[in-house]
């Protein structure tokens, strides 16, 4: 019996952070995929099989027949652009039995063909596409009628889950999509206490806003003060790599902060293996751009790393306040400080909470459990009516 498709669209197939969502697609196991792109990127960190990938061909305008359907008969731009019918094409030559649409704002570009298109289409949502747009009221409209239109919706957080109800979405449609962490690639490992003080603390990220690197930075400067051997890795590529090597030479850091790039892999497991502590401070921007759960916080948890954290988004689902971790408010740079003397004074805490955050992560994070969950809400969209 042949498994049914699912075809998987994602506009740039992939962005190097987006390893989440490479972990879904290829972890799927009851249904074939292929994946529906505009822009083919990062091909050497994301290989797919032959034909696994179909990168949408760009449309030939027909003047004529575009001012038809655009003044005529006011279709939607992606109609009378023709996008409508080389996507409808493509899904059924590929006999897709249903559509995952990754990220709400592409859902929102791709609204007209789901409300026409007669087979079922998932919509999920992982941090910043959650948020509107000041600058364009109708983006809003559109989106909660995406809400409505979609046969499922999946959240990759509760927060962002709660989100989306507030903008209406149907309650019986919403699913929680947790991300999947394989859990052989980031073994536990028992660490040593270092006696000379010489702590590795690391974050692994996009350098970006919402990740609070300044924060995090300005609380290690602190707590360097106290622990002059400390280090800290920030491992991660981004527009903000350059102002945040100017902080850290500013703040007289240059021979304690290390940046070594995107770091994935093997060579990322090192280096969790090699610190003692991760630090994620994360914070609401002026855009409303928040958090899921941020994948590397779990792989590092899974390797048995405490967390310093903010009460920020997806973060305290992961990270139990006391249990795993500690977490403060956002921008709060003196509990961060607090927070990192707290988990290093104390051998039997720190040793307790790296314990138990490899634990919760296998309890909860297993990457096999949450692709059993994934296709179980692909059966029931393809059910539902």
């Amino acid at each position: 019996m042949n498994r049914p498709t699912v075809a998987s669209y994602c506009t740039t197939f992939l962005k190097p952070e987006m390893l989440h969502i490479y972990r879904q697609i290829k972890g799927l196991r009851r249904y074939e995929t292929f994946v529906i792109c505009k822009e083919r990127q990062s091909e050497d960190l994301y290989p797919m099989p032959e034909g696994g990938i179909e990168v949408a061909p760009g449309v030939k305008s027909n003047f004529l027949r575009r001012f038809w359907l655009k003044y005529i008969k006011h279709e939607p731009a992606i109609v009378y652009r023709g996008e409508y019918g080389v996507l409808a094409g493509l899904l059924n030559r590929r006999e897709a039995d249903l559509m995952h649409v990754y990220f709400g704002h592409t859902g929102v570009h791709l609204l007209p063909f789901i409300q026409r298109w007669p087979k079922p289409t998932v919509v999920s949502f992982h941090g910043m596409d959650v948020q509107t747009r000041a600058h364009d009221p109708s983006y809003e409209i559109r989106l909660r009628q995406l809400l409505k239109a979609s046969r499922l919706v999946l959240a990759r957080s509760q927060s962002l889950l709660d989100r989306l109800l507030e903008l209406d979405c149907p309650v019986d449609k919403v699913r929680m999509n947790r991300t999947g962490i394989p859990l052989d690639q980031f073994p536990t490992i028992n660490r040593s206490w270092p006696d000379n003080g010489a702590w590795h603390l690391v974050q692994a990220c996009r350098l970006i806003e919402k990740k609070g690197l300044d924060d995090a930075i300005h609380a290690f400067a602190a707590f360097a003060k106290v622990h002059p051997q400390s280090q800290f890795t920030i491992a991660g590529e981004g527009p903000l790599l350059d102002p945040l090597k100017k902080l850290r030479n500013d703040l007289g850091l240059r021979d304690k902060i290390h940046f070594p790039g995107f770091v994935k892999g093997p060579a990322l497991c090192d280096l969790f293996h090699s610190a003692h502590l991760f630090i994620h401070p994360s914070r609401m921007t002026a855009d409303q751009n928040q958090e899921g759960v941020p994948n590397a916080m779990l792989e590092a948890m899974a390797t048995g790393l405490p967390v310093v954290a903010t009460l920020h988004g997806g973060i305290p689902e992961a990270v139990r306040n006391g249990v795993t971790g500690l977490l403060v408010p956002e921008r709060d740079r003196a509990g961060l400080e607090r927070s990192l003397h707290d988990l290093t004074d104390s051998p039997a805490t720190w040793e307790r909470m790296g314990a138990a955050a490899a634990l919760d992560v296998r309890e909860n994070f297993e990457s096999s459990e949450q692709i059993a969950k994934l296709e179980q809400a692909y059966d029931e969209a393809r059910e539902r009516r």
